[in-house]
């Protein structure tokens, strides 16, 4: 069996008297691409939350390559190999590109790795550029390009396909690709596109009303089951 990763194991999770997410359990494989999909509301975003530490869990453990972080605060998991791409990307608009990248280092002092610029060649054009002046795909390669510059082992993506065209999409699909393969990655990726999720991930997992109500590598994934699931 593919050693896992990152491990979640029964994790509960809520804002105020609301749970949203209950006895939620799964696991990601070294270097595999998971989709976490779902429709609007049923906690892919609460769970992504829980993952950074920005809302604690109630309940349950959150193991990274053998190590309990259930409890660490979201810098600590930083430092322990998770970043995170939010939703809506939250890149700092009045910052340079290169300056939003730079972020994202671990020491001030560093530069940015020449790999970031390699996977993503319109940010090394426009590095001198603000971010709020980019595109919304440009944002999104941004956000990933100052997650990927703290080096880490599990990269976080919070539905990346809003709000981006779709050859934008496409190409999106393939950078996360390349950067699983040279990089041994890996991802997990909340979304709402089943045609994105099945391009990039290796299993699809479906959340309703925060449990996994499906699961399915992508190879065997019934298109009809998925579409009843994720319809409103």
């Amino acid at each position: 069996m593919e050693a896992q990763l990152l491990q979640v194991d029964g994790i509960k999770v809520g804002y105020g008297q609301s749970e949203v997410i209950s006895q939620l359990s799964f696991g990601v494989g070294v270097n595999e691409i998971v989709a976490i999909m779902g429709r609007n509301g049923m906690g892919k975003t609460t769970l992504f939350k829980a993952l950074m530490g920005v809302l604690p869990a109630r309940a349950g453990t959150i193991i990274l390559a053998g190590k309990d972080i259930t409890k660490a605060e979201p810098f600590e998991r930083v430092g322990s190999g998770i970043a995170y791409v939010p939703q809506g990307r939250m890149i700092f608009p009045t910052l340079t590109v290169e300056e939003n990248i730079k972020t994202g280092l671990r020491t001030a002092k560093e530069s940015v790795p020449p790999k970031i610029y390699d996977i993503f060649p319109v940010l090394k054009d426009m590095r001198h550029r603000r971010g709020g002046n980019l595109s919304g795909g440009q944002q999104q390669q941004l956000a990933i390009a100052r997650a990927l510059a703290s080096n880490p082992k599990v990269l976080l993506l919070d539905e990346p396909t809003e709000g981006i065209q779709p050859s934008i999409i496409k190409e999106l699909a393939e950078v996360l690709k390349r950067i699983r393969t040279e990089q041994g990655l890996t991802i997990v990726v909340s979304e709402q596109v089943l045609s994105f999720a099945m391009s990039v991930a290796d299993r699809l997992l479906v959340l309703d009303r925060g449990r996994v109500v499906h699961e399915s590598p992508r190879d065997a994934v019934d298109v009809a089951t998925m579409g009843r699931l994720l319809s409103i």
